[in-house]
């Protein structure tokens, strides 16, 4: 298989030497990576892609070789494009740089344009071609093919996170609150984010109290008092969905040692990029949605606010209104973290993603630098333990 990589590579004019080919072959063999795909990838990009201008063949020529070809098993009537997607485009707010980028396609207008003109041509399935909605090519409609600028359709998850829009209906899961496996160490880590009071009813026993009142007065006089409770007020805001999937375990995890260090932790749901609205229950997150703006107002600026997310997207979800896969957002995704970070002094950013990936992905350092330097931590007990002294400081 290793040899088909290196033939597919080169007929795909990714200019590949044996060497370099070597050099991949000594590296898995002194044990440098763990055996998973996703390592490989990332060392096999390095080994081998000499030129970033290749990068888009290597990705190509790596899922078709080691990942194989799915198929759509439908595709959508025209009459099913939302509209907001094809009519509330508004003007963009981009920087030069991007603007070129997405006139790969024509524009935004003429990518959404190109995609109703494509749904009325079709008439039977297409597989790696560069203009239909089909599989495995380089068209910027379909599933399972590679284009920068693309509109994924009839795929069951993201791979690259670079879609521009999503056109699928995706059910997301709740975290499950309850769950204890290997929650011990995190709750540990948690607990450096404490600030401890008492409040609330009388419902343990004071025995040194007890005792001082008890040789005072000369019989037994039981003294009852609050229990001590951690105060900090924590907003917990956690990416759901997509390529957050792999990561369900570790929230799962993480979720319920917070619950149970927080007493007054309130949590809610995303996609991607916090927008005008979130939610509290997946199952319900299209017709159950709690704006934005009220949660700004009602929790004050003393709550320490906690993001959950591989940060992992389009460029587009972040900076453009519009940018969003799943909807047609008003403001871009940066301009709701913007508001977050002036309001609250005390925001951080769990990655679950390995930090030694992080440089791969651009997304990730944009929304780095928006929410403060130094504020994105891995979700590792390291990286828990970290950030919660960043919260405390």
């Amino acid at each position: 298989m290793f040899l088909n990589f290196f033939t597919e590579l080169r007929s795909a004019k990714v200019p590949v030497s044996l060497r370099e080919y070597l050099t991949l072959m000594e590296a898995l063999d002194k044990g440098v990576i763990d055996r998973n795909v996703e390592d490989f990838y990332f060392l096999s990009r390095s080994a081998l892609v000499k030129d970033e201008r290749n990068l888009d063949k290597f990705d190509q020529v790596f899922s078709h070789v080691f990942k194989g070809l799915e198929s759509v098993s439908d595709i959508v009537d025209e009459t099913q494009i939302p509209e907001d997607w094809l009519r509330k485009l508004a003007e963009k707010f981009l920087t030069d740089e991007e603007k070129a980028e997405i006139e790969a396609m024509g524009g935004w207008d003429k990518l959404m344009e190109t995609l109703a003109k494509r749904l009325k041509e079709q008439e039977k399935r297409h597989q790696g071609g560069n203009k239909m909605i089909g599989t495995a090519g380089t068209s910027p409609f379909g599933a399972y093919g590679y284009n920068p600028e693309g509109v994924r359709i009839g795929q069951d998850k993201g791979r690259h996170g670079r879609a521009v829009k999503v056109w699928d209906k995706r059910e997301f899961k709740n975290l499950d609150g309850d769950r204890e496996l290997g929650t011990r160490n995190i709750k540990m880590a948690l607990r450096k984010l404490r600030k401890l009071a008492r409040d609330g009813t009388p419902d343990e026993l004071d025995l040194s109290g007890t005792i001082n009142a008890t040789a005072r007065q000369g019989w037994l006089d039981i003294l009852m008092r609050p229990e001590r409770r951690n105060t900090i007020k924590v907003a917990l805001f956690l990416d759901v969905g997509g390529s957050m999937d792999p990561f369900i375990e570790t929230c799962e995890e993480l979720f319920s040692a917070a619950r149970s260090e927080f007493k007054r932790l309130d949590s809610f749901y995303f996609h991607n990029c916090l927008y005008e609205a979130v939610w509290k229950d997946n199952l319900r997150r299209r017709s159950e949605v709690i704006p934005t703006w009220d949660l700004l107002h009602k929790h004050p600026a003393d709550t320490k606010i906690i993001f959950v997310g591989d940060a992992s997207m389009s460029p587009y979800e972040v900076t453009v209104p519009g940018g969003s896969v799943e909807h047609y957002n008003e403001e871009a995704g940066a301009t709701w973290l913007q508001r977050v970070v002036e309001i609250y002094d005390d925001v951080i950013w769990l990655n679950p993603t390995p930090k030694k990936y992080w440089d791969y992905t651009p997304s990730i350092a944009m929304i780095g630098e928006i929410i403060g330097e130094n504020r994105m931590f891995p979700l590792t007990l390291d990286g828990i333990e970290a950030a919660m002294k960043e919260l405390t400081r």
